[in-house]
């Protein structure tokens, strides 16, 4: 009966370290590519190479761990996580909506924002950005929004989410993220990587269109922004006015800055207050972003690049693919095929 008990006892004992070293002897706490990331493909480059990143900066003891603290990881929105070819940016889409369709605002939207529409749709039909057009873009979204509180604008954002996407029949604009980057999301939270999402696109929009999609806290999106004032505010500088129990927080109706290119390098530095380990994008507007991560960097750090080349299941351009692959090349980051590294792209 003892010689049981003592077994018994073994036997608890070892499963308690088992449970202690994540299920696995400590140097064999190795990830499985296939099995943490099962919607791309076998043998996919970009996959391997994030596993074995994955696997070297966990480590403890090894030579290129990294702290728990120092796991940052940023990801850029449109193209990178979800789909820009619907058949454009969410919310360029969002503004032709509000200024043509919008019963409420339609005829009240001023000539710069109708204009600006006009070269929403030129952008669309010709794929050439008209000078000027993504700060425009911001001027406008700011000014025919002015007003709204924070929630209402957030409750637009959400039930233009939940609209039918013009691109995919039976799915609304907000199915349409990339699942196999959803799953490197999750797995790098596993491995206890912070995750921010820093994107072009306007902040507030940004937090309705991932709020309920991605477990990601608002106060890590990152994105364009434009004032806010309280209700009560009117003219009167911030200096000058204090905000008091009968205000609501509101869209100011200006615009401040564009989250592209350097800009997104700076607000990094501004809110992070690091730099990042791991950087995810999609094209030149993230370049900088991807430099700035890999660039001096006191650990182990890598760029991964989104390349547009699926022409069957997504809008994919195989012309701007094969150019982001280029880039790729020639800067040492890593370049993902949408058509060759996932076995899927929308559910």
């Amino acid at each position: 009966m003892k010689r049981i008990t003592a077994i018994f006892i073994s036997i608890i004992l070892i499963i308690s370290v088992f449970a202690a070293c994540g299920g696995k002897d400590q140097g064999e706490a190795k990830l499985d590519a296939n099995a943490v990331l099962s919607l791309w493909t076998d043998g996919a480059e970009s996959k391997k190479a994030l596993v074995d990143y994955i696997n070297a900066v966990t480590e403890e003891g090894g030579a290129d761990f990294i702290p728990v603290e120092n796991r940052i990881a940023v990801f850029d929105l449109d193209g990178t996580l979800f789909c820009e070819t619907d058949p454009t940016y969410f919310d360029y889409q969002l503004l032709m909506h509000r200024v043509n369709d919008d019963p409420d605002y339609k005829d009240k939207a001023t000539d710069f924002e109708k204009q600006t529409v006009v070269d929403v749709q030129t952008y669309i039909d010709t794929g050439e950005s008209p000078e000027g057009l993504e700060v425009n873009h911001g001027k406008c979204i700011a000014s025919s929004f002015a007003g709204f509180t924070v929630d209402e604008f957030d409750a637009y954002v959400k039930a233009f989410r939940d609209t039918p996407a013009k691109s995919y029949d039976g799915k609304t604009k907000g199915d349409l993220f990339y699942k196999p980057m959803l799953e490197v999301i999750d797995l790098l939270q596993k491995a206890d990587f912070t995750v921010f999402i820093v994107s072009g696109t306007d902040r507030l929009i940004v937090r309705g269109l991932v709020d309920g999609k991605l477990d990601i806290p608002m106060s890590q999106v990152i994105g364009s922004d434009e004032t806010l004032v309280a209700s009560d505010q009117g003219d009167t500088d911030g200096l000058d006015y204090v905000y008091d129990d009968d205000d609501k927080l509101v869209l100011g109706g200006d615009f401040i800055v564009k989250n592209l290119k350097m800009n997104k390098v700076s607000v990094i530095m501004q809110e992070i207050g690091e730099q990042p380990v791991l950087s995810f994008g999609n094209s030149s507007g993230d370049g900088s972003m991807a430099e700035y991560v890999t660039s001096d960097n006191p650990y182990r750090s890598l760029a991964f690049m989104l390349c547009c080349d699926d022409t069957e299941r997504e809008n994919g351009n195989e012309e701007k693919a094969q150019k982001m692959a280029d880039t790729c090349a020639e800067q040492n980051w890593v370049a993902i095929s949408m058509k060759n590294d996932w076995t899927t792209i929308y559910y």
